[in-house]
């Protein structure tokens, strides 16, 4: 029989209360920009370890270490910190330039009428193909306020659009550190997910594509946005999304996009031997707390585990939620409430994964199902809090600019992640499940 043990959950508690209410107490009371991200998330991992540890006296130390260490060791955990250093590796290489050659390409292509339904695609594109909705919305909400004081459309509906492409993106993304997260964590193949996660997605952004085109069409139009761009740039970003679809190994995939991309900035002019190797450097650095977390996160669920919390919270959901689909359902309100938690959707995934994994065999849930509402239900909570890192970035970037702009501004024109929250009740509880399942 497994243990049955509430206590043993203490640890995430002790986390959430450290991160969320120094977050809070940093972001609206003492008014510190970007408050939430000013937080070391690894100093409260690391005191969420200590108190698991200092559960559960009849278990001698070393014999924690030991449960710790056979936590981190899983194959699962060592995949998913290599692909994010790859990944990391590739965004550094692209860069900036390449994304905003794919705005301006599409934008001198389509009428100025069409503007911010452009925003909303190029978004799309960058974010499936550089793996990042931060990355994405800080290279595109530049462009979305010069399109908003040159056209006429309003500020919120372009930075709406563009984060809502974001998301779109990050939850397809092959080299998505949410996708890597969700698919290593569940051990499914990243094909799998992505063709899981398409039928779900794509009627989000199609009904979201038609919302921007019916407030463009009442939009009166001033003028439109003109910029040099070099289309030489968006084949690395193609390679690798064309690989991801085809289902080349996700290394060789990376490893493609990084020695064109490459070749194409060098022989381009666009940059030194020296700068390159620098940034690949530098982007393969910015994945370095994220593969810590994931180390710590799966020290501390080992310990949960093997003290019981997992079965009690098992237990507690068996109680609410019946049947596969109810299962699935928790599985993404389990996802959900952690990310709003944590305003971290990667992190979410992280720490969801091992609960989700003993749900997937209690309910019956393929690997490659629960992944996509991992992912997809991360993302919908990720793409609409006000104090994410995707809401705080490009009201910071639209701020930069000059413009004044709040969250409660962009709340209304984000259609994405409610109708992506809708399409994905609808394919839970109302589209049957796959034969294969």
């Amino acid at each position: 029989m497994k243990k049955n043990n509430p206590k043993a959950l203490l640890p995430i508690g002790v986390f959430l209360i450290l991160y969320l209410g120094l977050g809070i107490l940093f972001e609206y009371v003492m008014k510190i920009p970007m408050g939430f991200y000013n937080i070391p998330i690894v100093t409260a991992f690391l005191a969420a370890i200590l108190t698991a540890c200092l559960q559960n006296q009849e278990l001698e130390f070393d014999d924690k270490l030991a449960v710790m260490a056979q936590g981190m060791a899983d194959k699962n955990i060592i995949t998913m910190l290599l692909i994010f250093l790859v990944a990391g590796t590739f965004v550094g290489v692209v860069g900036r330039s390449s994304a905003e050659s794919v705005a301006y390409f599409m934008l001198s292509l389509i009428p100025a009428r069409f503007a911010v339904a452009v925003l909303f695609v190029v978004a799309c594109f960058v974010s499936t193909a550089m793996g990042t909705s931060v990355g994405t919305i800080t290279l595109i909400t530049p462009i979305a306020a010069a399109v908003s004081a040159a056209s006429g459309f309003s500020l919120p509906l372009c930075v709406g659009s563009v984060m809502g492409g974001a998301m779109f993106g990050d939850n397809l993304s092959f080299i998505s550190d949410t996708t890597i997260a969700a698919c290593n964590g569940q051990g499914c193949a990243m094909k799998d997910k992505f063709r899981e996660n398409f039928g779900i997605a794509l009627p989000a952004a199609l009904v979201t594509l038609a919302l921007i085109l019916a407030f463009s069409m009442s939009t009166e139009l001033n003028g439109s946005v003109s910029q040099e761009y070099n289309l030489v740039q968006i084949i690395p970003y193609v390679l690798v999304l064309t690989g991801g679809v085809i289902g080349i190994n996700v290394f060789v995939v990376l490893l493609v996009g990084i020695v064109s991309g490459s070749a194409i900035m060098l022989a381009a002019g666009q940059i030194t031997p020296v700068e390159l190797i620098g940034n690949m450097g530098s982007g393969a650095s910015g994945m370095f707390e994220t593969c810590m977390v994931a180390i710590l996160v799966s020290a501390m669920c080992a310990l949960i585990r093997e003290y019981g919390g997992f079965e009690a919270l098992l237990s507690a959901i068996r109680k609410v939620f019946k049947g596969k689909k109810g299962g699935q359902l928790g599985m993404g309100l389990l996802v959900c409430a952690m990310d709003i938690a944590t305003a971290n959707n990667t992190v979410a995934i992280v720490m969801a994964n091992p609960i989700a994994s003993e749900m997937s065999e209690e309910y019956g849930i393929t690997p490659r199902k629960a992944a996509s509402i991992l992912d997809t239900f991360s993302c919908i909570s990720q793409g609409a809090i006000p104090y994410g890192a995707q809401m705080l970035v490009a009201l910071s970037a639209a701020n930069e600019l000059g413009y004044e702009l709040s969250a409660f501004d962009v709340i209304p024109k984000l259609f994405y992640p409610g109708l992506l929250l809708l399409s994905s009740l609808i394919f839970i509880f109302v589209i049957p499940d796959r034969k294969k399942d």
